[in-house]
């Protein structure tokens, strides 16, 4: 089966106190990133490339450090390719009609 390529953007902020958390994106299970906080009062428009089958793939946001700290993604929607996506980071990649060479 031939694999789209699709990029979804969302909106990521964290409000945190002390030391910078760390956060993960999930795509399935697959880990597709770890990063650190450290932008006080800002959030930030994440964008997630994905080369993948046709299918419906979860997009999940995590925080390793919990203490301290309060995350939360919204805005989600697809920048590229034949995709949609809900709020809740469930994402639907269709098959395109590609030309024949």
């Amino acid at each position: 089966m031939q694999t789209e390529f699709v990029i979804v953007v969302a909106d990521v902020n964290c409000e945190w106190s002390g030391e910078s958390p760390r956060y993960r994106c999930y795509v399935n299970d697959e880990l597709f990133t770890e990063r650190t906080w450290i932008w006080p009062d800002m959030y930030l428009e994440e964008s997630i490339q994905i080369q993948a089958e046709p299918g419906l793939y979860n997009i999940r946001y995590e925080l390793v450090d919990t203490d301290a700290a309060k995350l939360s993604v919204s805005n989600f929607k697809i920048k590229i390719g034949p995709a949609s996506v809900d709020q809740t980071g469930c994402l639907t990649i269709q098959e395109s009609a590609h030309e024949n060479a």
